[in-house]
């Protein structure tokens, strides 16, 4: 049966090796006949199946095969190399050699012009950087070494001693000869050489003439023709080698030396070829817009990240004089007209607080130092022929002595000046209202900014604005006391300096006068401004008395149309600010009523139904009438004259408030809701976390945007009151503007009136906590008066008179006075390790109602001043304050409360 054993074919015997070789090798030649019989696809069809039926140690035999016989793929070495392998490869080729292999490929390019392979090349010939290249540079050493080539002195030894001198002793007549013809063959063989090497490199010269990235740039007008000879194609290599290196050189960084000369020679304006043009090209489009940001802004590097791409901008500290900021303005400009200036600084509607110490006004615009400043900014910006303006970002348009303002630096330098005539749309949502003489199409923070960013920037300057006040008004009292240490350290080291201790002892009254004036100086000359607007407004009517009938005539038609103009742009605002409300209100309905509704409708609520009404109800009632008072403006707008009113639609919505009134009782309630949903329900919790702060709701959160109908009434205010300012008295709007007014001030106070209420509450609570012992402050209308810190005397002996009653001091005590009680507390301070800071704690003493306290003043003695004695039920303070001032105003205070206190 042995004979019958096959594997895979019955005609193959299994046990008669040889017979098997003779079977398999015929049947081999077979299939050989047949497959050279095959056409090309009948081939491809028998090698797929034979494929299939393959094993992996069989392909894996033929792979083998074609990887030792046949060359697969050919491979960059710079590419499988290891990267220093591959820079110690290239560095052994010359920099001639460098620059030809950075034209083979991108990967090349990038590894022959790494610093690490042309330094040592520089170094060699003595020749360092003036500056520290960045981390993200690299080429640096290459572009300093063409630049240090390119302006070779190619002299020799005869000439360069000419030159730059030596310290050779003089020649005879015989030497100089011989050295004379030395010089000569030594010229002549190197003129040799250089003509031998220009014939090689045009031989080799490739057909594009170069293979750089500046090719492009330095393609010549006019190709050279076959036909020319070779020393005019090689002169035009030649001159395409240097317009090359010019090129380089002219895009290397501009960067000053120790010196504070530029290392690198710069090009002349005929040799530019970048993107910017020089102040005589006629193309006006190419010009850069140049934005200055102060560092005053709040947020100023969210600003920054608003610029568009292609927009200079430059950020300068307000302390600096106006020359830095024209050297500064200069240098970013680097000899270019800007097509525009925006200046983006804090300031109001009548003056810009360019610098400090520089507010830009009507009564300083004339001065020698900026009238030159403003001069010559005017001549980096293009004239208002050619489109060129400058911007203010300030509301310098909302005013008549703003545009006062504009008007004089126009006519001062001959350039359109603009700014904002925005009146009250938050902090710094001027900037998005309406320009004057918005002639390009579109406003001018569109032209430097992303307004989206600008617009979440300006959000979050309104949240900015309210910490900083609640931060000044915590650290008031610290830097407070930090004034007057350094005036009394100031005042005693003067006059250490200045006299002995005997005039000090006999000078007190010049000690108190210098401790007046320096308490002078550091306040804010008010009354100076009010006397210069008064003696303005004298000399306005002065003129006026001295105009004829005719002209005041005139000059009432002129006012009357100017009114109306501006009354019209009023409005205008009023509505786009509504308009832009009602968005914020839409945004609390699309974003989270409008899903909680939906998840409610389909069984898988996040919220209850009860939270949604307490939450949501209000607010979507708001905004229903909202959007009815938008709708009444935008009606009237679309027929709007000099003759209509927009009062009495004011006055409508003013009737309706209270809509408003169950949002501000219930908004207390609103957020402890929303808080306790968010602390026991993960669904909500992760509902706010997707939709809070995200670009749909503004990068506001879901408090945030309730906090707006509580903003949206001081606006109201501002601009009801702008537009009765430009209502004449005879029209008939006036008086339903002035209800208008009426009725929302009185709302406006009854929302401060909450807010004090609850602040009132909430500082009750901060005093009960950081009072140890403290009982409970928080009763119905009780409020905190003030506060003072004074010393706790203890009297020796009481039987003698007061003049000669010595006291000593044992404690440091807190008042804390209250409406109708005064709270005594022992102060202490315990200091950190480690750091300056302290902390002050309070410990709970005693509490007096007001109606039974009795004061008792204590004569200022040789031994004690500011004293006064606290009388209660049980016991009896003797107190001292540093000052005197405080122990007049305190006591004053006090005897108001208690006063009022009885009476009640």
């Amino acid at each position: 049966m042995e004979s019958f054993h096959t594997r895979f074919s019955a005609w193959t015997p299994f046990s008669n090796k040889s017979l098997n070789r003779q079977l398999f090798q015929e049947r081999v030649a077979l299939i050989s006949h047949w497959f050279d019989l095959w056409t090309n696809k009948q081939r491809q069809e028998f090698l797929f199946a034979i494929f299939l039926r393959c094993t992996k140690s069989q392909l894996r035999f033929v792979q083998d095969w074609f990887s030792e016989r046949m060359q697969v793929a050919k491979v960059d070495f710079s590419t499988v190399l290891p990267r220093f392998i591959s820079l110690y490869i290239f560095s052994f080729l010359s920099p001639k050699d460098l620059c030809a292999a950075a034209q083979v490929s991108w990967p090349w390019k990038f590894l022959t012009e790494q610093d690490c392979l042309w330094m040592p090349k520089c170094v060699k010939f003595g020749w360092f950087l003036p500056y520290t290249p960045t981390d993200n540079e690299y080429g640096a050493w290459k572009r300093h070494y063409i630049a240090c080539v390119s302006h070779l002195d190619w002299l020799t030894p005869r000439e360069a001693a000419a030159t730059y001198g030596t310290l050779n002793e003089p020649k005879t007549e015989d030497e100089e000869l011989l050295e004379r013809q030395r010089e000569k063959c030594l010229r002549k063989r190197i003129w040799e050489k250089i003509a031998l090497r220009k014939k090689e490199l045009f031989k080799v010269r490739p057909p594009w003439v170069s293979g750089t990235c500046c090719s492009s740039v330095l393609k010549p007008r006019c190709q050279p023709r076959l036909s020319q000879t070779v020393r005019e194609r090689v002169g035009l290599h030649e001159a395409l080698e240097k317009q090359l290196v010019l090129t380089s050189l002219e895009t290397l960084p501009k960067r000053s030396n120790i010196s504070g000369s530029h290392s690198y020679p710069l090009l002349s304006k005929k040799n530019w070829h970048g993107v910017h043009k020089n102040d005589d090209s006629s193309s006006y489009a190419l010009r850069p817009h140049f934005m200055l940001i102060s560092s005053r802004i709040p947020a100023y590097e969210m600003v920054v990240e608003s610029v568009k791409a292609g927009v200079v901008s430059v950020v300068y500290e307000h302390s600096v004089t106006l020359e830095s900021l024209l050297y500064l303005i200069e240098k970013a400009l680097d000899g270019q007209k800007a097509q525009s200036i925006g200046i983006f600084s804090d300031g109001d509607s009548r003056e810009i607080n360019l610098l400090q110490g520089y507010k830009i006004g009507v009564k300083n615009l004339l001065r020698p130092e900026v009238r030159d400043f403003w001069e010559k900014l005017g001549s980096y910006v293009a004239t208002e022929e050619e489109g060129g303006h400058v911007d203010f970002f300030v509301p310098l348009g909302a005013s008549e002595a703003g545009i006062e303002v504009l008007s004089q630096l126009s006519q001062l330098t001959g350039t359109f000046f603009t700014a904002p005539t925005g009146i009250a749309t938050g902090s710094y949502q001027h900037i998005l209202s309406d320009w004057l003489g918005s002639q390009w199409g579109k406003a001018p923070s569109s032209i430097y900014f992303c307004e989206s960013k600008l617009q979440t920037w300006s959000s979050f300057t309104d949240f900015l604005e309210e910490t900083l006040k609640t931060v000044r008004k915590q650290l008031y009292p610290f830097f407070k006391e930090l004034q007057k240490s350094i005036s009394g350290r100031m005042i005693g080291q003067f006059m250490f300096d200045t006299m002995g201790m005997t005039n000090i002892l006999n000078n007190q009254d010049t000690a108190q006068a210098l401790a007046d004036g320096l308490m002078e100086l550091s306040k804010e000359d008010s009354e100076r401004n009010v006397v210069e607007d008064n003696s303005w407004d004298t000399k306005s009517r002065l003129s006026k008395n001295d105009l004829n009938f005719e002209a005041l005539i005139n000059l009432e038609r002129i006012l009357q149309k100017d009114s109306a103009e501006k009354r019209a742009r009023v409005v205008r605002e009023l509505l786009q600010s509504e308009r832009k409300y009602v968005q914020i209100l839409e945004i609390v309905r699309d974003v989270y009523v409008a899903p909680l509704k939906a998840a409610l409708s389909s069984n898988r609520a996040i919220l209850s139904a009860a939270n949604i009404q307490i939450i949501f109800c209000d607010i979507l009632q708001i905004l229903s009438l909202n959007r009815q008072f938008l709708d009444n403006l935008r009606d009237r707008l679309q027929e709007w004259g000099p003759a209509h009113c927009v009062g009495e639609i004011v006055t409508k919505f003013g009737s309706q408030l209270n809509t408003y009134t169950n949002f501000f009782n219930n908004y207390p309630v609103i957020l402890k809701t929303i808080e306790k949903c968010r602390e026991m329900i993960p669904a909500f919790r992760t509902f706010l976390k997707r939709h809070d702060k995200t670009i749909v709701t503004k990068m506001l959160s879901l408090p945030e945007l309730l906090l707006y109908p509580s903003q949206r009434f001081e606006e109201y205010l501002n601009l009801l009151y702008a537009v009765r300012l430009h209502t004449p008295a005879e029209h008939v709007d006036r008086g339903d503007l002035t209800t208008a007014i009426d009725q929302i001030k009185k709302y406006k106070g009854y929302i401060d009136q909450m807010k004090q209420n609850i602040n009132m509450k909430d500082h009750l609570s901060d005093i009960q906590r950081i009072i140890w012992g403290c009982p409970t402050l928080s009763e119905v209308n009780r409020y905190l008066i003030r506060v003072q810190d004074v010393a706790q005397l203890h009297c020796c002996d009481e039987e003698i008179s007061f003049s000669l009653r010595l006291y000593e001091h044992i404690h440091d005590l807190s008042l804390f006075l209250f409406n109708d009680a005064l709270l005594v507390s022992s102060r202490g301070t315990s200091h950190t390790p480690f750091e300056r800071t302290s902390k002050t704690t309070y410990q709970f003493i005693a509490s007096v109602a007001l109606h039974r306290l009795l004061i008792e003043n204590i004569p200022d003695s040789k031994y004690v001043k500011n004293a006064f004695i606290l009388q209660g039920p049980k016991y009896k303070w003797i107190c001292a304050t540093e000052i005197e001032d405080d122990k007049f105003l305190w006591l004053s205070v006090l005897r108001n409360a208690i006063k009022s206190s009885m009476e009640k």
